[in-house]
């Protein structure tokens, strides 16, 4: 095997990162008088411009593509994968291809934060410059399962899954341009604002061994592939089969795939793949003249490159903690209403995409974070916690519900249950007399009475996230909200 497949996790990756290229909700403010006026062709390239913007323009960009550098090297990353195959826990696959888990993520993932025991995921990255992809959907039944799809703007623009009542069949993703005739046989197409994209099917197993081996049947039929491949007929993949490389040691953090270094040489083709929305046409053509007259001045270069690593520092980073963003909801729990549909609104973006990338569509799933308990206290495992649902008031879903504990870096904190999150799928959950649900969140067992209510926790700090998917209109609308994460001595 070619020493490069042996090592996708880093030198693939760095490689495509120095060889690769990319080809190509709230009301908005009314349009001032002579609002055209203010948009011309762009800042005058002839004139000189100083260190100081340089970095001023280093900076902010910086901060409002994080996301799209995010994903576009996550295609450099998969652009030379042969084949569907595991790289030590995480599914990985060519291009415009999926591979899927055939059981819940393990916690020594590192490739995306706030992973999920709830569903098995699948994984793959979108270059549909390179051709269109065919998605092949299996008949479910009545398991719940949704296909996230998202664009370089981690904006989602498909709709498939239980809640649209999708039909099984095959589903035609193609990029902006694509003018290509439809095959017989194509339900629906969906067409993508950017040629480069992630997907991520997600599939809801209960924590049983019945249902795990349940699942494997359909999971097989999850598959995704290039439109050349597409015959008409239901393809069928042993994902069980798969080769299977040697994990790396990625730390305790999760994988960089955003780098201040980097940004200079990446934002021309970034932001070619990603046109402006409407009354952005003056912020790109900005960036874009620093990054021209950037080619011939290292020094511009190296101001550019300063106010991007400052972003990273000290705007960027703080994001990671849930607290620092979001609508500010009772008990210090905090949510946000437009997941997956940013558009300009640059902060939560970013946010989102820092702290826990690729989320679902309000409508497919609602969530909520949590780092302090009610008094307002960094959650600590030094602490013993309870998180107690009124009767009849767990999250009112369509689909299910779970509350996932993730350690400082926003990954499952080994334990000896290794359990991760407590809800629907878990069938043994015990109701207190008056029919209310108390969940135990400490790092020693509260007792055998209780410990199937214990989520345990590390003994550092940690954070609590709770996850509607298919939410009821009670949870859209907020009338619905998560109950106090309460400290006990």
């Amino acid at each position: 095997m070619p020493r490069s497949l042996s090592h996708l996790g880093i030198s693939i990756f760095f490689a495509a990162l120095a060889s690769a290229s990319v080809v190509q909700p709230a009301e908005p403010p009314a349009l001032s008088p002579g609002w055209s006026r203010a948009l011309p062709p762009g800042p005058d390239t002839r004139v000189k411009i100083t260190e100081a913007y340089a970095k001023l323009i280093g900076k902010e960009t910086y901060f409002w593509v994080w996301p799209m550098a995010n994903i576009y090297n996550r295609r450099l990353t998969f652009k030379d994968v042969p084949e569907p195959m595991m790289n030590g826990p995480v599914p990985i696959a060519p291009l415009n291809t999926v591979a899927m888990l055939t059981d819940y993520i393990t916690p020594d993932e590192r490739a995306v934060a706030c992973p999920n025991q709830d569903v098995v995921y699948g994984a793959g990255s979108l270059a549909l410059d390179v051709e269109p992809a065919v998605v092949q959907v299996p008949d479910f039944g009545d398991r719940f399962w949704v296909y996230q799809m998202v664009d370089l703007r981690t904006d989602s623009f498909v709709q498939l899954g239980k809640m649209y009542a999708t039909t099984p069949g095959f589903y035609l993703l193609v990029g902006p341009n694509w003018k290509g005739e439809v095959p017989k046989g194509i339900t629906k197409v969906f067409r993508s604002p950017t040629n480069t994209g992630f997907m991520a099917p997600r599939v809801f197993q209960d924590d049983t061994p019945e249902d795990k081996k349940a699942i494997q049947s359909v999971i097989q039929q999850v598959m995704i592939y290039p439109l050349s491949k597409y015959d008409g007929t239901m393809k069928r993949t042993d994902w069980t089969k798969l080769k299977v490389l040697p994990a790396q040691k990625d730390g305790e953090t999760e994988s960089r795939f955003v780098f201040p270094e980097k940004i200079l040489d990446q934002l021309t083709a970034i932001l070619a793949d990603a046109p402006p929305f409407p009354g952005e046409e003056a912020r790109y053509a900005q960036v874009l003249a620093v990054v021209e007259a950037a080619k011939s001045d290292p020094k511009l270069g190296a101001a550019l490159e300063a106010g991007a690593k400052e972003a990273e520092d000290t705007l960027v980073t703080p994001l990671f903690q849930f607290r620092n963003y979001g609508q500010q909801l009772q008990h210090n729990w905090s949510t946000i209403s437009n997941e997956a549909a940013f558009g300009t609104d640059y902060f939560t973006r970013t946010a989102v995409a820092k702290s826990n990338i690729l989320v679902n569509s309000p409508n497919e799933t609602k969530y909520f974070y949590q780092d302090l308990d009610a008094a307002g206290e960094r959650l600590n495992g030094k602490n013993n916690y309870t998180v107690t649902f009124a009767k009849g008031a767990t999250p009112p879903v369509n689909g299910f519900w779970s509350m996932t504990l993730y350690n400082e870096h926003h990954f499952f904190s080994p334990n000896d249950l290794d359990r991760y999150s407590l809800g629907t799928k878990n069938k043994g959950l015990k109701h207190n007399a008056d029919g209310s649900l108390t969940l135990y969140v400490q790092a020693s067992s509260p007792g055998s009475d209780n410990e199937a209510n214990w989520l345990p926790s590390p003994r550092e700090d940690f954070s609590l996230y709770i996850r509607a998917y298919w939410p009821k209109a009670e949870v859209m609308e907020g009338s619905w909200l998560p109950p106090a994460v309460t400290k006990h001595d």
